[in-house]
C-alpha cells in the first residue's frame, strides 16, 4: 500500500534510522546467493513517498510552493510545523519503476524493531503510511503490535487506512488503539482545459504546464495501434503505438496515464480518462485526465470527423470546489474486517492533490527513467492524509502533554466535522457513511478544545484482547508487568469507551455504557440523538454536568427495534449520531446499527 514510516514530535534529535534485516533475510531465503545491494544499506529517501508524508506531517512554512514547474502560488507547511522528526525507514523498492526487485518488500520484524526504536527514542507521536492487506488477525500484523506498543507508552500511533476503496471491508489499520485516517477531496483543484475543433470545452485535471499553445490533430490509441497489435492492447501500451501515427498528434488514451509509452513514439500530449476521485498526475509529456463521460465525449467526436484537432490548456489552481469534502474514491472503506463493533476509519483529511516536498533522487511521475526533478509533488492517497493528521496530534500533544493517546484521539474524532453543515458525499455524490469518513472530517482548531474526551487505558486495551478470545499467556506478553495486568473476570464490548458506537447485530435491545472526562471548563452538556431509522434511543441520563477539570460521568445509551421492524432483508447498516453540547463544545460520536438476522 505504501513506502516507508516516518516519525514526528521527538525530544530530542534522532535523525534518520534504515532497517533492512527481515528484508534480507527473507531475500536469503529465496536466494542464498542474494547479495546485498547499495540502496538497502541507506535510510535516504529513494522513493518520495517518505519525503512527501515527512513535510506533510511536520513540514515548516515555505513561501512560494506550487505543484508543478514554474507555477508558483502560495505558502506550505505541514500538519506541526516545527516540530522535531525522526524517520525510520522499513519498506524497500525497486529503483526500476515501482517494480520491486524482491516484492514490495515492507517486513514486519523491521517494521515492529522500528516502532520498538522510536519509542525508545522519545517520540510523541507516529505517523505511519503503510498497511498490511489481507490482515485477519489482529495480532498477525506488525504495524498493529508495533502501535499497540506505542500505546502502551504513552504514544499515539496514526495510520492509513488504506486506498481499497470504494469497496467496503477494505480497511487497513483496525485495531482500536490505532487513529486511522481515510482521505478527502478538498475545494482546491488543478484544471486543465481542452478545446475540441468542434468548439466543446472539457475541463480536466491537469499538472502540465508547457501544453503546445495552437491546436493539434487527436488520435485514439485504438487508432494509433500497430498493425500487428491486438484489440485487448489498443490502450496504448507499451509496444503497441505505431509512430507515424502518434507522433505530431495528441493522443486519446482510457490508460498509460504517465505517458512514457506516447512521449517516446512523438506524441505531443495525451488526454486521458478516470472514473472515481478527479486528480492530476505528472506524464512524460503534457496531459490532461477527464471524466469518463467526457473522455466519452471526445472519442465520439473523433470518430465524427476526419480532422479532429483539440487545443490543450496549461493547468491552472482552482479554489470553490463544491461539493467539498467529499470521500475519495479510492479511501478504503468499512465495516471493519476484524471487528465490526469498532468503526473504522476512525477519521478522514486532505488526501488528493496534496503538495508536498519531493526527493531529488527521483523524478515526480516515480520512474526511474524520469530525470526531472522537483522540490515540491502533489501526491493522493491516505498516505497523504495521515501526516496531516498526525500533525494535529503532534499539535494538541504540545498544548496537553498530559493527554493519553485514547484522548488526544478522542478529540480529534469528536470535534470532526460534515461538510459546511451538509452531510458529507462520495466521489461519485452519494450521501456517505460512517464506513467511509468515520466520525468526519478533521477539524484542528475545534480538537485542541473538545471540551470532554473519551479516555482508554492500557487495562481496558487488554480486557478488550481477553475478550476477542486471546489467551491469557498470550496477552501478558505485552506488558512488563503481567501481574498487574490480569485479563478482567468480566468485559462487556458494549462499554468499551470508544469515541464511536457500533452494534453489528442488534436484537431487541441493547445498552451502551460510556464514560465521559472534562477537559475543557466547567458546564453542563445535554445529549442529542440523530433519529436512526426504525430504531429508538434513550439517553440516561439526558445531560451531564462538570464542575472541574479530569471530573467523569458515566452515561448509558439504549438502542430498540421498533416494535413493527421488518427484518433486515438487505442487510444492511443504518446509521445515527450522539452529540452532547454545552453550547460551545460539539462532543459528536457517529453510531452504525444492523438488525441482526434471524
Amino acid at each position: 500500500m505504501v513506502h516507508l514510516i516516518w516519525f514526528i514530535a521527538v525530544r530530542k534529535l534522532i535523525g534518520i534510522r534504515h532497517y533492512n534485516k527481515g528484508l534480507i533475510s527473507a531475500a536469503t531465503k529465496r536466494n542464498p546467493a542474494f547479495d546485498i545491494p547499495p540502496k538497502l544499506k541507506t535510510g535516504r529517501d529513494l522513493d518520495g513517498h517518505g519525503t512527501h508524508t515527512l513535510s506533510a506531517a511536520a513540514g515548516n512554512f515555505v513561501q512560494y510552493v506550487g505543484a508543478f514547474c514554474n507555477h508558483r502560488y502560495g505558502t506550505a507547511k505541514g500538519g506541526s510545523p516545527r516540530a522535531r522528526v525522526a524517520s525510520y525507514k522499513v519498506c524497500w523498492y525497486s529503483e526500476d519503476d515501482h517494480n520491486a526487485a524482491h516484492g514490495n518488500d515492507c517486513m514486519e520484524q523491521d517494521t515492529i524493531e522500528a516502532f520498538d526504536d522510536a519509542i525508545h527514542d522519545g517520540v510523541d507521536i507516529i505517523t505511519v503510511s503503510l498497511g498490511y492487506d489481507n490482515i485477519a488477525d489482529f495480532l498477525s500484523d506488525g504495524v498493529v503490535i508495533g502501535a499497540f506498543h506505542a500505546t502502551m507508552n504513552g504514544v499515539l500511533t496514526v495510520a492509513a487506512s488504506g486506498n481499497g476503496g470504494p469497496e467496503p471491508q477494505t480497511i487497513n489499520n483496525m485495531a482500536p488503539w490505532m487513529l486511522t485516517v481515510g482521505a478527502s477531496t478538498m475545494d482546491r483543484e488543478f484544471a486543465g482545459y481542452i478545446t475540441l475543433g468542434n468548439n466543446k470545452r472539457l475541463r480536466g485535471a491537469s499538472l502540465s504546464v508547457d501544453m503546445p499553445r495552437k491546436s493539434y490533430p487527436l488520435i485514439s490509441g485504438e487508432d494509433a495501434r500497430m498493425a500487428n497489435a491486438t484489440d485487448k492492447d489498443a490502450s496504448c501500451k507499451p509496444g503497441t503505438l505505431d509512430r507515424k501515427k502518434v507522433q505530431g498528434r495528441i493522443l486519446v488514451c482510457l490508460h498509460e496515464e504517465k505517458g512514457y509509452e506516447a512521449a517516446k513514439k512523438g506524441a505531443v500530449a495525451m488526454i486521458t480518462g478516470a472514473s472515481g476521485t478527479f486528480s492530476a498526475s505528472y506524464g512524460f509529456l503534457p496531459v490532461t485526465k477527464l471524466k469518463i463521460k467526457d473522455f466519452e465525449a471526445v472519442l465520439d467526436y473523433i470518430k465524427s470527423t476526419k480532422d479532429a484537432k483539440a487545443f490543450m490548456t496549461d493547468a491552472q489552481t482552482e479554489f470553490a470546489i463544491e461539493p467539498s469534502p467529499a470521500v475519495a474514491s479510492f479511501s478504503s472503506r468499512g465495516p471493519n474486517r476484524i471487528d465490526p463493533s469498532i468503526i473504522k476509519p476512525d477519521v478522514i483529511a486532505p488526501g488528493v492533490n496534496i503538495v508536498a516536498a519531493y526527493t531529488s533522487e527521483r523524478g515526480p511521475t516515480g520512474y526511474a527513467r524520469d530525470n526531472r526533478r522537483f522540490a515540491f509533488t502533489a501526491m493522493d492517497g491516505t498516505s497523504m492524509s495521515t501526516p496531516i493528521v498526525a500533525g494535529i496530534a503532534g499539535l494538541i500533544k504540545t498544548v496537553h502533554p498530559d493527554w493519553s493517546p485514547a484522548a488526544i484521539k478522542s478529540a480529534i474524532m469528536t470535534t470532526a466535522t460534515d461538510a459546511n453543515n451538509k452531510p458529507i458525499s462520495e466521489f461519485n455524490g452519494k450521501e456517505a457513511t460512517a464506513f467511509a469518513y468515520g466520525s468526519g472530517h478533521v477539524d484542528p482548531n475545534s480538537a485542541l478544545d473538545p471540551g470532554l474526551v473519551y479516555d482508554l487505558t492500557l487495562d481496558d486495551y487488554l480486557g478488550y484482547l481477553c475478550n476477542r478470545g486471546y489467551k491469557e499467556d498470550v496477552v501478558k506478553k505485552f506488558v512488563v508487568d503481567p501481574a498487574k495486568h490480569p485479563c478482567p473476570k468480566s468485559f462487556e464490548l458494549a462499554n468499551f469507551n470508544y469515541p464511536s458506537i457500533a452494534i453489528p447485530e442488534l436484537a431487541g435491545s441493547v445498552t451502551v455504557t460510556r464514560k465521559l472526562k472534562n477537559v475543557g471548563t466547567p458546564g453542563t452538556y445535554k445529549a442529542q440523538v440523530k433519529e436512526i431509522p426504525g430504531i429508538s434511543t434513550d439517553v440516561e441520563p439526558g445531560s451531564l454536568t462538570f464542575t472541574h477539570v479530569n471530573e467523569e460521568k458515566t452515561f448509558k445509551i439504549t438502542f430498540t427495534l421498533a416494535q413493527n421492524a421488518k427484518p433486515n432483508a438487505t442487510n444492511d447498516y443504518v446509521f445515527g449520531e450522539l452529540i452532547w453540547s454545552d453550547g460551545t463544545h460539539r462532543v459528536r460520536s457517529p453510531i452504525a446499527l444492523k438488525q441482526k438476522s434471524k
